[in-house]
C-alpha cells in the first residue's frame, strides 16, 4: 500500500503525537503520551529528563517530576534505557521482570546472599541510597564495571521489580520495598505474550503515529517474532492501518489527521528527546542526519559535545552545541551550526532567514532560563547574517 502522507506530513504528525504542538497539562501526562521520557545522567546543561519535560509544558520545573514521582503517578524503570513511566503502565514492567527472574542477565550475573542482606537491611531500616552501603575495595578505576557489590545487588533487585525508587536524592536513586512503595490499586497481573506486544505496539503508535518493526522494538531483544505477529494480526482484523516504504512495512493508526496548523516556532530539542532517539528513522524520514558527540573522541568531533537540534516548524534546519556556565549563569552557544538547505523555503512572502531569527531567539531566552541562566552567548555560528542578528541581540 501507498503511504497517505508525505515524508513531511509524518513528521507534522509525529509532532501532534509527541505533544509540541501543544503544551500538556502535568508532568504525568506528558509521560503517559510518550510512553516514557528517558533518564540521563549527563549536566553539561539541565539534564535529558527534564529538557523533554520542559519542551511540552510551559513554565516546567524539576520540583514538578518530583512531585509526580512522591504522588506515586510515575515510577523509575526500563524502557529501551533508563526512564520515567506512567504508573498505569506499571503491569507491562513485570514481563521484563519476569524473565530477569527466569535467568536473564541485566548487566551483572545476581549476587543472591547480598542481594539478600541489602534487601533486608532496607526492609529494617527504609529507604536507602546505594552510597549508605560501604564497602572496602582495592579497585581505584571508578569504572561502571566496578561496583560495589551492595550497589550491584539494588541495581539487580530494582531490575527484579523487589525494590522501586521512591525518589532521587541529588540523583542518586533512593530505594525500598516495592510494596511501600506501589499503591495498592495497581493491577500486578504479569501481561501475557499478546498482552505485551499489543501494549508496546499501541504505546509507540500513539506517540509517535507511524513505525515499523525494527521502529516498534527499538533496543529490546528477543521481541521480533512475537511482535511481527502480533502486527500482522492487528492489521488483518482492522485495528491498525498499514503501507509499504522502502520494501518495509510501516503501520500506523487508524483516522489519523494532520494538524491544523503548524506554528512558526523553534524547538532546541534533546539528544534524548523521543521524535529524535531513533537515528535512523530520523535521517530516513525526516532528512536529518544527526549524531550525538559525548561519545566520539573530540578530535573526530564535527559539532560539539552536547548539541541540540534545531526544529523550525516541520524541519530540522541545524543544531546547536551548548554548555551552562553556571558560574557566570551564562548559556554557551558554542557552535550554532545550519543545515545548506535550512533557509531554502520562505514563509507568507518574508525571506526565511528573517522569518526564522525571532522565534529562535525566543527559543534561546526560554531555553537559558530554563538552564537558570541571566544571558546567553554565542561563540561560532556558520550563518553570518544569523550570528550579526544574535551578536545585536545579546
Amino acid at each position: 500500500m501507498i503511504s497517505p502522507y508525505s515524508p513531511q506530513q509524518w513528521l507534522q504528525i509525529s509532532l501532534q503525537q509527541q505533544g509540541l504542538l501543544q503544551s500538556s497539562g502535568s508532568v504525568e501526562q506528558v509521560i503517559q503520551q510518550l510512553s516514557y521520557v528517558q533518564i540521563d545522567s549527563i549536566n553539561v546543561v539541565e539534564r535529558a529528563h527534564h529538557h523533554v519535560l520542559h519542551s511540552r509544558l510551559a513554565n516546567y520545573s524539576s520540583p514538578q517530576l518530583d512531585s509526580a514521582m512522591a504522588s506515586q503517578s510515575i515510577f523509575e524503570y526500563w524502557s529501551h534505557a533508563a526512564a520515567y513511566l506512567h504508573i498505569d503502565d506499571y503491569r507491562f514492567s513485570l514481563y521484563r521482570k519476569q524473565q530477569l527472574l527466569q535467568g536473564d542477565k541485566h548487566w551483572f550475573e545476581p549476587e543472591h546472599k547480598v542481594m539478600r542482606d541489602v534487601k533486608a537491611r532496607i526492609a529494617a531500616e527504609g529507604p536507602l541510597k546505594a552510597s549508605q552501603f560501604q564497602h572496602e575495595s582495592n579497585s581505584k578505576s571508578g569504572a561502571w564495571w566496578d561496583w560495589k557489590p551492595a550497589k550491584k545487588a539494588l541495581e539487580q533487585l530494582f531490575m527484579h521489580g523487589e525494590l522501586m525508587v521512591a525518589k532521587r536524592d541529588k540523583f542518586q536513586k533512593v530505594y525500598d520495598l516495592t510494596e511501600r512503595v506501589l499503591p495498592h490499586h495497581i493491577n500486578t497481573a504479569i501481561p501475557s505474550d499478546d498482552e505485551f506486544a499489543r501494549h508496546l505496539i499501541n504505546r509507540y503508535l500513539s506517540a509517535h503515529g507511524f513505525g515499523n518493526l525494527q521502529q516498534i522494538q527499538y533496543l529490546r531483544k528477543g521481541l521480533k517474532p512475537l511482535l511481527s505477529k502480533t502486527l500482522a494480526h492487528m492489521g488483518e482484523h482492522g485495528e491498525i492501518s498499514h503501507f509499504t516504504e522502502s520494501n518495509q512495512d510501516y503501520y500506523h493508526l487508524k483516522n489519523l489527521s494532520l494538524p491544523a496548523e503548524i506554528p512558526n516556532k523553534v524547538w532546541l530539542l534533546n539528544p534524548f528527546d523521543n521524535l529524535v532517539i531513533q537515528r535512523q528513522k530520523l535521517k530516513q524520514w525526516f532528512g536529518f542526519d544527526y549524531q550525538i558527540e559525548v561519545y566520539v573522541p573530540e578530535a573526530k568531533r564535527q559539532y560539539g559535545y552536547y548539541s541540540l537540534p534545531i526544529l523550525w516548524r516541520d524541519r530540522f534546519i541545524g543544531r546547536v552545541d551548548v554548555k551552562a556556565d553556571r558560574k557566570q549563569r551564562c548559556l554557551l552557544l558554542q557552535n550554532l551550526y545550519f543545515e545548506a538547505s535550512a533557509f531554502d523555503a520562505s514563509i507568507s512572502g518574508l525571506k526565511a532567514k528573517e522569518a526564522f531569527i525571532e522565534p529562535f531567539i525566543d527559543a534561546i531566552k526560554h531555553y537559558s532560563q530554563f538552564n537558570q541562566c541571566q544571558r546567553w552567548e554565542l561563540i561560532q555560528c556558520n550563518e553570518q547574517w544569523i550570528k550579526q542578528q544574535l551578536d545585536n541581540s545579546t
